[in-house]
């Protein structure tokens, strides 16, 4: 099996990649940047990005109109795992 398709064994790819995405910048970031990053629907990330709200692992900063999501300490945490587990297999 590729070291690929081992990862998505244990991690659904999608939220996976989410994480990672938001932890490769440190500014903030916006849904439809981070859904193109992925390859997701914009509907499909943000009903991701919710359910990390709700868990803690990101949250939603709304400046005027536009909102950015943002990794909590924990999601940076979580991140930070599943990329050294990602480089290991």
């Amino acid at each position: 099996m590729k070291n690929k398709e081992i990862f998505e064994v244990f991690f659904r790819r999608k939220p996976a990649m989410i994480l990672l995405a938001l932890k490769t910048t440190k500014k903030n970031r916006y849904g439809s940047v981070i859904a193109k990053e992925v390859d997701c629907t914009y509907s499909h990330a943000v009903k991701i990005l919710q359910e990390m709200e709700k868990n803690r692992l990101v949250t939603f900063v709304k400046e005027g109109r536009i909102k950015t999501i943002q990794l909590t300490d924990t999601g940076e945490q979580i991140a930070s795992h599943i990329e050294r587990i990602r480089d290991k297999l």
